[in-house]
Parts: C-alpha cells; sequence; structure tokens
C-alpha cells in the first residue's frame, strides 16, 4: 500500500512514503497518525479517475452508453440487455466497498489515538470527514453497511473478523455520516492546512448533500426499496423537510462564508488543464508528472487499473483512425483533446440535441467535449506540409480533421471521409458529423478530464501514460446546486431556486476561449442566459443544470438515484452503431428495476464471510446474485 507521509506540519504539500499496513501500536504515534491521515488522502485516488469508477457512476444512465469497444463491465451497467450486472460484474461494483473500509478502519485508528498522542483537533476532524465521506459513497451505493468491522461500532479493528452485521441506513446516517460532518464543520479550519486539504467548507459542502440524500431517502417519492428493510423514518423523529431545510441552510453558510473558494469568471477556466488547482476546485484526487510514485501510476505506459488517473480513456473513441490522404491525420497524442482512445462509452444522441441544446449562449457545451479533432500529423514525424482533405480542399497541422456540428444540417453528405464516416459540406475543408447521428463508434470526446502534459517537447509526448492531473471531486459551485435543489423541494431562505441557479446559468454564459474554434472569445451572454431560465424551476431543470455543469464526472448516478429519476430520464435512448459509417440512430430500451437502485455487495465480501450460504443470501441486496 502506498501512502503519503508528511514530512513536517509546516510543509504546504504532501509527500510520500511507502507502508504496507496499519497496525494499533503505529497509530499511538503522532507520526503514525499522520500517515494513517495522508493514506486517507491517496485512497482517494483509488476511486476517483479510476476507469471502472467513472463506468460505474455514469453508465447507464443519460450521460453514457456502452461504446463500440464496451465489455462486460460496461454492458452490464448500461441495463441495455447485453450484460448482467450482479455481484460478479467486474472491477467496478466492488470499487466503492473495497476502497472505502479500509479508509473508514484508518480513519477509526486515528480518532481512537489522537488523544493519546496530543494530536490537534483540527486533524482529528480531517479522520472524521474522511471516514462520514467514505460511509456517504457506501451508503449511495450499496444502502446500509456495517458500522461494527470487527471490534465495536465506529472502533478501530485488526483482527481478522469473517462475519459482519449491516446496519440501516437511517443508522449509518446518524451515527456515522452526520455526526463526522458536524464535529468536522465546527472543528476543521477555514483554510487548508496543505495544498488540497479538507476545510470547514469542504466539510460543509459534504453535509449539505448528505442532508440533502437523506432527506430524498426519507421521502422516497417514488417507493423505491431500501435494504436492510427498515421503515422511512429517522431515530431522531425529524422528517424529511427538516432535513431539506438543514441542506439548504448549511449551503447557503457554505455560499457566504467562502474562505479561500469561489466561482471562477468563466466556465472554461474551470477545466482547462493549465489551471488545475484552481480556487474553485475544493477536493480532489490529486496526481503529478513530477513523480510516478508520487503519481501512484506509470507516466509512460498504464493500464487502467490500480490508482491510476485513466477514466478519460473509457469515453474517448478512437479519433487515430483518422487516415486524410493516406496519412494518419490526427494521432494520439499527451494533451487534452487526444489521449488514449478506448472507446468503452460514448454519449447518447440526447446528451447533444436535448441536454446541451444550447451551444451559442452557453459555453459549457464547448468546454466539456472536444469537439473538432485537428491534423497533428506533423508531431508523428510525417512530412506533408498539408493534405487533401474533404471537397478536395487543402488542410494544415492545426487545422481540424473533423468536427462535430452544433445543429443538425440537411446538407451534410455523408462520404465515409477518412475512415471515420464523416460527411462533406461546401465549402468546408473538415469532415462533418451532424449531433444526431453519432454513433457507439466515434463521438466527441470529454474535453474537460483530458490528457495534460507539460513535457512533451513539442512532439506527440507519452499519450499512453496515466493522466497526471487531479481529478475533481468537488467544486465550489455545488452549493449553489444544493440550496437549489432543497428549495424546490421546499426549504425557504435568503435566496429562491431561481436566484442560485442563475448565478451559475449567468457564469455560463461568459465565453473566454472558444474551444472548438481553437481561438479568444470574450462574450457574455449572462443576461440572455437569465432571460432564458423558466420562471418556477422544478427538479427535472436542476438535474439538467447539473449535467450541464458536472456532465461526465461522476456525479450523474447519484443524482438520478437520490431524486429517483433514474428511469424516467435514462430508461431510453437513442445512438447510431458500432459502425463509423452508421448514421441511422436507433431507440435502445434499459431495464431498470427498482432494486438497480443499490448496487449488488461485491462476491469477494460474500466469498469471505464465514457463515452459512442462507446468511450470505440474506447480506447481498435483493435482486442480485
Amino acid at each position: 500500500m502506498s501512502v503519503f507521509g508528511l514530512k513536517s506540519c509546516t510543509d504546504d504539500i504532501l509527500k510520500e512514503e511507502t507502508r504496507g499496513v496499519f497496525t494499533p501500536d503505529f497509530f499511538t504515534t503522532e507520526t503514525g497518525v499522520q500517515g494513517g491521515l495522508t493514506y486517507l488522502y491517496q485512497n482517494m485516488r483509488n476511486v476517483f479517475g479510476f476507469a471502472y469508477y467513472l463506468n460505474l457512476t455514469e453508465t447507464g444512465t443519460d450521460e453514457y452508453v456502452a461504446a463500440q469497444s464496451a465489455n462486460n463491465n460496461f454492458y452490464d451497467l448500461d441495463l441495455a440487455g447485453q450484460g448482467n450486472l450482479s455481484s460478479e460484474s467486474g472491477f467496478s461494483v466492488g470499487v466503492v466497498w473495497g476502497n472505502a473500509f479500509p479508509a473508514i478502519n484508518t480513519a477509526s485508528g486515528i480518532i481512537e489515538n489522537a488523544e493519546g498522542v496530543g494530536l490537534d483537533n483540527l486533524l482529528i476532524a480531517e479522520a472524521r470527514f474522511f471516514r462520514a465521506f467514505n460511509y456517504f459513497l457506501l451508503v449511495q451505493n450499496y444502502g446500509g453497511v456495517p458500522l461494527d468491522l470487527g471490534s465495536g461500532e465506529l472502533a478501530f479493528n485488526n483482527s481478522a473478523v469473517r462475519t459482519s452485521v449491516r446496519n440501516t441506513v437511517p443508522e449509518v446516517y446518524t451515527r456515522a455520516i452526520l455526526p463526522d460532518l458536524q464535529t468536522a464543520v465546527n472543528d476543521l479550519p477555514d483554510n487548508p492546512r496543505l495544498t488540497g486539504a479538507v476545510t470547514k467548507n469542504v466539510a460543509r459542502l459534504f453535509l449539505s448533500k448528505a442532508y440533502l440524500t437523506y432527506a430524498w431517502w426519507l421521502e422516497n417519492p417514488n417507493n423505491i426499496p431500501t435494504y436492510p428493510e427498515t421503515p422511512r423514518t429517522d431515530p431522531d423523529g425529524q422528517d424529511a423537510s427538516y432535513y431539506f431545510q438543514k441542506a439548504y441552510d448549511l449551503a447557503v453558510e457554505g455560499i457566504e462564508n467562502p474562505g479561500p473558494y469561489r466561482l471562477l469568471d468563466c466556465f472554461y477556466n474551470v477545466h482547462v488543464a493549465t489551471n488545475d488547482r484552481h480556487d474553485e476546485m475544493m477536493l480532489y484526487a490529486d496526481r503529478t508528472e513530477d513523480s510516478q510514485l508520487y503519481n501512484g501510476a506509470d507516466l509512460g505506459y498504464s493500464g487502467p487499473e490500480g490508482s491510476a488517473n485513466t477514466a478519460v480513456w473509457m469515453v474517448t473513441s478512437n479519433y487515430t483512425s483518422i487516415s486524410v490522404d493516406g496519412v494518419s491525420a490526427v494521432q494520439r497524442e499527451a494533451a487534452q483533446s487526444y489521449g488514449r482512445p478506448w472507446t468503452r462509452m460514448a454519449p447518447p444522441i440526447g446528451v447533444l440535441t436535448e441536454t446541451f441544446e444550447e451551444k451559442e449562449l452557453d459555453s459549457r457545451y464547448d468546454a466539456t467535449f472536444v469537439t473538432s479533432y485537428r491534423g497533428n500529423w506533423d508531431k508523428g514525424g510525417a512530412t506533408e506540409p498539408t493534405l487533401t482533405a474533404a471537397n478536395g480542399m487543402e488542410i494544415a497541422p492545426g487545422d481540424a480533421v473533423i468536427s462535430f456540428l452544433d445543429e443538425h444540417n440537411d446538407n451534410v453528405v455523408y462520404v465515409n471521409g477518412a475512415n471515420i464516416g464523416g460527411g462533406e459540406l461546401p465549402g468546408r475543408s473538415d469532415y462533418v458529423i451532424n449531433p444526431d447521428e453519432i454513433n457507439r463508434r466515434f463521438y466527441p470526446g470529454l474535453w474537460k478530464l483530458g490528457t495534460y502534459r507539460t513535457d512533451n517537447g513539442g512532439g506527440l509526448g507519452s499519450p499512453n501514460g496515466a493522466l497526471t492531473r487531479p481529478f475533481p471531486i468537488a467544486k465550489y459551485s455545488e452549493f449553489y446546486f444544493l440550496a437549489a435543489e432543497a428549495a424546490v423541494k421546499g426549504a425557504t431562505g435568503s435566496y429562491s431556486a431561481y436566484d442560485l441557479i442563475n448565478v451559475i446559468r449567468a457564469r455560463a454564459g461568459k465565453w473566454c476561449y472558444d474551444n472548438g474554434e481553437q481561438e479568444e472569445r470574450i462574450e457574455d451572454n449572462s443576461a440572455a442566459m437569465i432571460a432564458a431560465t423558466p420562471d418556477v424551476i422544478d427538479i427535472d431543470f436542476i438535474l439538467a443544470e447539473r449535467s450541464r455543469e458536472y456532465f461526465g464526472e461522476g456525479y450523474r448516478w447519484y443524482d438520478l438515484v437520490r431524486t429517483q429519476k433514474w428511469n424516467e430520464l435514462a430508461g431510453s435512448y437513442m445512438i447510431g452503431g458500432n459502425d463509423a459509417t452508421d448514421h441511422t440512430p436507433t431507440v435502445t430500451n434499459r431495464n431498470i428495476e427498482p432494486y438497480h437502485y443499490l448496487r449488488p455487495i461485491p462476491r469477494g465480501q460474500l466469498d469471505n464471510l464465514d457463515v452459512s450460504q442462507a446468511e450470505k443470501d440474506a447480506y447481498q441486496n435483493p435482486g442480485y446474485q
């Protein structure tokens, strides 16, 4: 196991050491407790940026479907008839379970021993944050989970225990998640003790989100079953409206007391790789190109397993098949619009035509996707100064080779251009594809999470190495969404849902760069964006805005499950087939059952239990094998 270790309390960055296991005596020293704390930060890399965690949170939603090169890891979660979601569904179903419990146990060890070694309350609060953070991940995925890991409830366990009892959802929230986050809000500092460390406002954000999620669970508008079975009642006698109000109040408090965080001026700057670790980013799983050890993955060649940040590979189509004039015009490059193409997950057509329908006023589509793949054959050693492309016109390195149009154009004539199924439009040298005619083989990549390196030396660099960018987990902007969603559910206060959402929409209207055209674009469409906001905000509008803001970042399954809108919004989708030339989309229906609102307990956990088969069956979430 690789952990970060602190050199001293005065350092402003996390440094890494190697340690195999945490033992009780290790936690009785200040160095040991701090080593455990920094492991909690490192452990986030095993989830956030992990390719199959992105699959878990995105495939099967209205944001992503199984693409041309998908395997059962992706078919199982797409719920479209090609796979079977079960306790053995590949890497994805166990990633949260397998990483959250070691973190929880480490946090409990820190909390138990911190007082004995004189650890500051600020550091204890960090451990409490991470214990709650991981329990929150677990309860959203699996329902009720054990609070006793073998040595008592919320106690550090160092013995091999092969029995387990799952607590109910209300017990997990009211005994673990909410108390730990409340303590973290009280005790954490306003400013991070180290770059990337958690703060008071980070804890506020997750406490607000936990209140909101628990409130929805209590309300249960569509009668979705829970497990272990338990009444939808709060042990403290509070109802859903109480927790919606708590979520609102805390989110507004976060807005009004920002600490070191703020909304950036334009959406493009939130995601351009040269601006990583900015003031809007509140929590992230960090990586670096400065050290392979500290990065947690090979800088030159990586697989999608372990702690490598390879999530964006899954949603990148194989643009390297673009051949123009006999030359591989767009080659694999370690740059934000390119990277390593795995073609496992594709956006359905509704993303391009409905979610991001407004592409001229709203900058978020342009700053989310790769909408034009540009020639870089010169970086790969090809010497041709120009190539003959669409309509017999010449293109040079840096020119668009193929573009995805913003709107449907009847004049597109598909010519199977350059092995990509592209079309021609009069007067354009680039091949084009209509947004409502994409397929599982070729589609816009996810620019916002794309590869970035500073060591390419003017060439293609190392596009097969895991990404060295931090993977975003929480942003300051979400305070506005949390408060707005709570307001839609009846919470009251100084700001309406309309007020809060328009802060986000106004920012979305501000352009500072046109990513598709690769040129500066200084334009403020905030007034038009606000004018287009409906007077009455409902949950569907909130969810649409959340998708525009956080598309592809691993939020979507949680959003649809929390609000119980999954089947309504993602029960079917349209997309073309597996061939690049297939521009005739078809409808695919999903089979989303109520029991799918919980993920299966992974097979490895069940196999390790030393209990009867009947008890193992009872431990598993209903509906799964």
